[in-house]
């Protein structure tokens, strides 16, 4: 009979101590979770204006050398002039989307 409670009582504790661990588990991966989320919205309003930087410098570059083939008298001045809004654009836009993604 009393190999039976030790049993019994070593099934409780050990319930228990699983429930405990799993519980304290949970809460830690909670907390990592927000941790990781506040480091990573720390870092969108810097990286979106890195791209909004890049895409400025692009412009700038892009004006220059459509302005260089321009008045090179090159016609392939459409292409280029594309070329570069296209890049421009889409770094503009990429730092609008990746704000409105984090919700910054």
């Amino acid at each position: 009979m009393k190999t039976m409670f030790n049993k019994t009582k070593k099934m409780i504790s050990s319930a228990l101590l699983v429930t405990l661990a799993t519980t304290t588990s949970r809460a830690q991966g909670v907390q990592g979770i927000t941790a990781a989320e506040s480091s990573l919205l720390a870092y969108v309003d810097p990286v979106a204006s890195l791209c909004l930087v890049i895409g400025a410098v692009v412009g700038l570059i892009g004006g220059v050398r459509v302005y260089i083939k321009w008045n090179s008298g090159d016609q392939d001045i459409n292409k280029e002039l594309m070329g570069w809004g296209g890049s421009c654009l889409f770094l503009v836009l990429v730092s609008v989307i990746i704000k409105a993604f984090f919700g910054v």
